[in-house]
């Protein structure tokens, strides 16, 4: 793997604790990526660090590291109770708060610090239950956090580090005044480590940073236009019928052991499955509408290899680390430019190349001219030729108990949608 995305600073050089540095040599790490070698050194001096920097560069192991190595070597207060944690991480969407407990498992599991998990969707009683009887570092989504918060699940007066990770993506989701909520529950900001990520350090962020952070420390790494330089694109203009053969004949010319397809809608996705898996390919959608158990062991199986193709709206474009990606494709363009760059950065992950394929079609091709003008390029364009056209099989119909399913988790969704905008959120 090529090493042009680390710096020169050796995490052997920034004087871990033992259980820390154990953690990271297993975990194979030598050299910082730029977000590390740049807010490790400022957040291991206590200082706060506002960072800029997308999902894949390193940003949940430089949080992690600090937070491990400040909970060593600050003693909790002699007054703390015993569910009281001493860290929180904040995350905006469950598979993110998943993904980064099992980092933290990794990379501390020779520090003797228990972590908890809340989030919503599954395991409600599970999670209280581990989380009552104390833990050292929680990871979670806002709004499980508040429900267990306001039941007196746990104490937050006693955390010594907090960190905001995908801080853009919490104002996109609705969650601002969630985040504030919490914030205002902690230790003054004196008192504590704050640590905040976000893709953009936007003005809306920079504002949050600085009402509840102390003087934070800004770092830029990398703008979302420079990871593009590592991604291979191309794009194809079909017709609209023509999308579906188009696909089927360029996965067939492939391995699409790790795949990505993007599409702008959730009937889109459930739709493109059907097809796929008609056509013999491993194929499941990812939305806002699939069950929780069902996403996790989505994530659990693409992560490991054993689902080829994962089909995904902007729900699941940020936040989601998965190894080795090879392709992407933007099966529908997204309608927002900085959505095209969070999309094709889900492969070229870690210094890595990959493949991003677009198809601009009549219906959505109009936000082409905004996306390369965001990427500071044109996009290659390829030619369809007729043997890439392939003649696909129709998708079966959904049984009674998919469609059944379908229509509980989306009259479900908008509901929530309702109520969050009735309560402001």
């Amino acid at each position: 793997m090529p090493e042009t995305h680390l710096s020169d600073l050796r995490f052997e050089s920034l004087a871990l604790p033992e259980p820390v540095a154990r953690g990271i040599a297993d975990a194979g790490f030598e050299r910082c990526t730029p977000i590390q070698a740049q807010t490790l050194p400022m957040a291991l001096a206590g200082r706060d660090v506002a960072g800029q920097a997308q999902t894949g560069t390193g940003k949940t192991a430089a949080f992690l590291v600090a937070i491990f190595t400040t909970l060593l070597k600050r003693l909790a207060s002699p007054t703390r109770p015993g569910n009281a944690p001493r860290a929180l991480v904040v995350a905006p969407t469950r598979e993110l708060a998943v993904q980064i407990h099992r980092d933290a498992e990794a990379l501390g599991a020779f520090t003797g610090l228990t972590l908890g998990l809340a989030f919503g969707g599954t395991d409600y009683e599970k999670q209280r239950r581990t989380l009552a009887e104390g833990v050292d570092v929680l990871i979670g989504t806002p709004g499980r956090i508040i429900d267990f918060f306001k039941q007196r699940v746990f104490d937050l007066r006693h955390v010594q580090v907090v960190v905001l990770d995908e801080a853009d993506r919490m104002f996109d989701l609705g969650f601002i005044s969630d985040i504030r909520y919490i914030l205002r529950r902690l230790p003054r900001p004196e008192q504590r480590l704050s640590m905040l990520f976000s893709a953009t350090l936007s003005h809306r962020v920079l504002e949050l940073a600085y009402e509840h952070m102390n003087n934070p420390e800004l770092v830029r790494i990398e703008p979302d236009r420079v990871l593009v330089d590592r991604v291979r694109q191309v794009l194809y203009f079909p017709a609209t019928n023509e999308k579906v053969p188009l696909l089927v004949g360029l996965l067939r010319r492939m391995d699409p052991h790790r795949t990505m397809v993007f599409v702008n809608t959730r009937r889109a996705a459930d739709d493109l499955e059907r097809v796929l898996k008609a056509n013999g390919f491993h194929a499941e959608a990812l939305s806002g509408d699939v069950p929780q158990r069902k996403r996790l062991r989505m994530m659990r199986d693409f992560h490991a290899g054993n689902l080829a193709i994962l089909i995904a709206t902007d729900v699941a474009s940020r936040g989601l680390h998965v190894p080795d990606v090879s392709h992407i494709f933007n099966f529908d363009l997204p309608q927002d430019a900085e959505d095209y760059v969070h999309r094709i950065g889900r492969t070229a992950r870690a210094g890595a190349e990959g493949d991003a394929i677009s198809f601009g079609c009549e219906e959505y091709v109009v936000s082409l001219p905004e996306i390369e003008a965001f990427i500071g390029h044109k996009i290659p364009v390829e030619t369809i030729t007729p043997e890439l056209l392939v003649k696909t099989l129709p998708p079966g119909k959904r049984t009674a108990e998919e469609e059944s399913e379908r229509q509980f988790h989306s009259h479900r969704h908008h509901r929530s949608k309702r109520q969050r905008r009735s309560s402001g959120r």
